[in-house]
């Protein structure tokens, strides 16, 4: 009985508690974004992909293109590459 009162009376306070998002911890993560932005507007091609990771330290590089269907998991070691149409590179972002 007072294991059952020990859960419920924790229950509301498990509740409140929130996993941390990566965004939540700025310095912590990096796939190093922030060091190829001039990839912004140019043409993406795959033989940009072995020095972007080089410049970065990325492990993986994902290219998005409009209508990709990409999974929601953040994985802090990969870069996204996010082109439009014409294949111009848009956004640069970890996860």
């Amino acid at each position: 009985m007072m294991r059952l009162l020990t859960v419920a009376a924790l229950l509301p306070v498990m509740a409140c508690t929130t996993t941390p998002k990566p965004e939540d911890a700025p310095g912590l993560l990096d796939c190093g974004e922030t060091r190829v932005a001039d990839l912004l507007g140019k043409p993406w091609t795959e033989a940009m992909r072995a020095p972007t990771l080089k410049r970065t330290g990325a492990r993986t590089i994902r290219v998005i293109a409009p209508g990709d269907a990409v999974t929601m998991d953040y994985r802090t070691d990969r870069l996204n590459i996010e082109t439009d149409a014409a294949g111009r590179v848009t956004k640069v972002r970890c996860g």
